[in-house]
């Protein structure tokens, strides 16, 4: 087995241009492992913080004052990396030294042990033989905290290619949805200039309804029909819009304000009429009960809990005993450490409650969290579809194909 030699750290820049953390670690003086952690912009209450008080600098002092804690240590035992990371910060939340610092650590000593192994990262974050591909989820439309003034309130309205028999079939058909919603947005306003949100869907002035409306027609146009060869899926990102003050959700860019009982009346509405696959966060991230009566109506459609379960393993226990939601996304930076995120995954998977691996809006062009769905039976990996930073990660897929590690695609 090897063991950590270096460990360094440096300050580079995400897909939104913002301050992160990068990551080597280096074992046997040969085998680097290398990690850039990604930020979210639609942030739950209870994840894990990136930075303290907002400053990569702060992690990189921290690390660099405590790199000789790491250094001797076996890179594939994550355990203990998460251990020593622990040492350092005992906060709830990694307020100390960043949850951005623990992602990257732990990521990059388990590629550096991947490598000494001549292995695939992937192979060595799971005791299982047998792998199959997750759906690619991909961001089609943005709104919300993904794009400006005068975008949807809904965050991001979804595309899958539940119908694919191959992930480069699946990709291929999410990109094409997303070119031909580009020229039904043209057609429909000849002033709509092609801006995208920062996960690379289109952000166009259209209301909720509208912007619902297109994608299906995108697909349609296609000769798609949805829910069969394809399937919209809805990111709410309802805390965004719940008012703690007035107990209602505000949706300024649309104008109107829902009780809690519409909420789940105007989110079941759009699950029942557009056949969505997905819908996650239809409701604010305690409103475990009523996500509860969503999950109930709808046992064919992954009710995901995205703010509601930060990938912590003890909220998500909460959740799964509420019947609060059938799916979960996992998302390391929101844990902190990839030990955190696979615990995670560990309580899911025993619960039967479907994962889906996801991206950050800042990303890096890192494509780890590919080989973190695979390994963790995730149904669907939520990477976006265009951009270097999201195709990178697709791209990794395409790669992986060429083995015959993976055999097909997950059951949904």
């Amino acid at each position: 087995m090897s063991k950590i030699t270096s460990i360094e750290g440096r300050i580079l820049y995400n897909s939104r241009g913002s301050k992160t953390i990068e990551i080597d670690i280096i074992s046997d003086s040969k085998f680097l492992g290398r990690v850039c952690a990604p930020s979210g912009a639609s942030v739950g209450k209870y994840e894990a913080v990136s930075f303290p008080n907002e400053k990569p600098e702060e992690s990189l002092r921290i690390l660099n004052e405590n790199s000789k804690k790491f250094v001797g240590l076996e890179a594939s035992d994550l355990k203990t990396i998460h251990e020593t990371l622990r040492n350092i910060d005992q906060s709830s939340n990694y307020s100390k030294i960043g949850g951005a610092l623990a992602f990257a650590v732990t990521i990059a000593s388990m590629e550096s042990a991947a490598k000494s192994q001549d292995k695939f990262l992937f192979q060595i974050l799971s005791s299982d033989s047998s792998f199959r591909f997750p759906f690619p989820l991909g961001n089609i439309l943005g709104g919300g905290a993904h794009a400006g003034p005068g975008t949807p309130d809904i965050q991001e309205i979804l595309i899958c290619a539940k119908g694919a028999k191959t992930i480069r079939e699946a990709i291929d058909t999410n990109l094409l949805v997303h070119k031909e919603l580009r020229l039904v947005l043209e057609k429909e306003d000849s002033n709509f200039t092609n801006g995208r949100g920062d996960e690379g869907g289109w952000a166009p002035k259209l209301k909720n309804e509208e912007a619902l409306e297109f994608s299906a027609k995108a697909c349609e146009n296609l000769g798609f029909t949805l829910g069969k060869e394809v399937s919209l899926g809805v990111d709410f990102a309802s805390s965004t819009q719940w008012s703690e003050e007035k107990q209602k959700y505000v949706y300024d860019r649309a104008g109107f304000v829902n009780s809690s009982e519409q909420q789940i009346e105007f989110a079941a509405d759009i699950i029942k009429k557009y056949k969505l696959i997905y819908a996650e966060d239809a409701v604010h991230e305690e409103a475990f009960e009523d996500m509860a009566e969503l999950t109930a109506k709808f046992p064919d459609t992954l009710v995901t809990g995205d703010d509601l379960t930060v990938t912590n393993k003890d909220i998500l226990t909460k959740a799964i005993k509420l019947k609060s939601c059938n799916a979960a996304i996992l998302k390391v930076n929101q844990a902190g450490s990839l030990y955190d995120a696979l615990e995670f995954a560990k309580v899911a998977n025993q619960n039967n409650i479907k994962l889906i691996t996801s991206h950050r809006s800042g990303e890096s062009i890192d494509s780890h969290i590919s080989h973190i769905g695979l390994a963790t039976k995730s149904k669907m990996l939520k990477v976006g579809i265009v951009g270097g930073e999201r195709v990178a990660k697709l791209n990794e897929l395409i790669r992986l194909s060429e083995h015959d590690l993976i055999r097909g695609m997950a059951e949904i």
